[in-house]
């Protein structure tokens, strides 16, 4: 594994309790209070990059195989490359995880195009930065998912647009729909497109229940195409429930059966209100949910894919 030093010195705030105290930085381990990127890099100055978030579970990243993969592809994209093989970034999580004692924890992997010369074009950044940091975790619990209160926002994504389909570490429009959604006391936002129609919610996808099928928008309409979205897809057919892949508008929620979201750091999370409206409750959301912590727990004793 090839060392290299990072540019440019700085002072970081002390890591917050349950935060990992050992940081990877471009080849090195280093205390968190030490882990910095230059001021120059890309992607703090352009939002010029790619991270996928993992759930850590007995000590080991959960389908962090799909993860790297989604990455790869989003780098490629993007025309920025990973100094690292799969195999190394594997071997690296684990360094990570042993090092911060950490079997419950969120796993964080971020990498920008790297330092360059001022402006857009990206002449001259051809040392990309690779950052991985571990993060505390909330408890998961078999009886029930967590649940969120979810608001609407006011903002809107592009359906087609091709920017949606990779995560990027330009989350603006996330930010504000959060901010919009913490104002209200929401805990989530709703993210329609230009179109009207359901796309995703901000930091997570959106699914909904319609006379026992499970129904959740296809990338097209401007949502992302997650990880654990692609897991619950799997985890639905195993279950025998037909899955559409198709958007509505945002009132269609509210008729639902009932409405979950996932995403890496909670696997799934269910919709209990929406713009102060009571949602309804379905038991096939239990369902999945403990069908995906069977999925979670066979993958930390060495498998990786889950039971049809």
């Amino acid at each position: 594994m090839t060392s290299r030093r990072t540019s440019g010195r700085a002072r970081v705030a002390p890591v917050r309790a349950g935060e990992a105290a050992t940081v990877f930085v471009n080849g090195r381990f280093v205390p968190a209070s030490r882990a910095v990127v230059s001021v120059f890099d890309r992607g703090f100055l352009y939002g010029d990059g790619l991270f996928e978030t993992v759930r850590v579970h007995r000590g080991r990243p959960f389908l962090f195989e799909r993860h790297l993969e989604r990455a790869r592809r989003s780098a490629a994209f993007f025309g920025i490359a990973i100094p690292f093989s799969d195999g190394e970034l594997s071997l690296i999580a684990a360094e990570l995880i042993r090092r911060n004692r950490s079997r419950e924890s969120v796993l964080r992997l971020n990498l920008s195009r790297g330092p360059g010369v001022r402006g857009y074009l990206p002449r001259g950044a051809g040392s990309p930065t690779v950052v991985m940091s571990l993060h505390a975790a909330s408890q998961l619990r078999r009886a029930r998912p967590p649940s969120w209160k979810v608001v609407t926002s006011r903002l809107r994504v592009q359906p087609e647009d091709p920017m949606t389909r990779h995560k990027t570490t330009n989350k603006l429009l996330q930010v504000l729909a959060r901010t919009e959604a913490a104002a209200t006391n929401a805990d989530e936002a709703l993210l329609l497109n230009t179109s009207g129609e359901i796309a995703e919610a901000a930091s997570a996808n959106i699914f909904w229940l319609c006379k026992g099928e499970v129904h959740t928008p296809p990338v097209e309409a401007g949502a992302l195409p997650g990880i654990t979205r692609g897991l619950v897809l799997e985890i639905c057919r195993g279950l025998g429930l037909r899955c559409c892949e198709e958007t509505g508008a945002g009132r269609e929620l509210f008729r639902a059966e009932g409405v979950f979201l996932t995403l890496s750091s909670l696997g799934i999370v269910e919709a209990t209100s929406l713009d102060g409206a009571q949602l309804r409750r379905s038991r096939i959301v239990r369902r999945i949910w403990k069908a995906y912590l069977d999925a979670l727990d066979r993958a930390s004793h060495g498998g990786t894919r889950p039971r049809d």
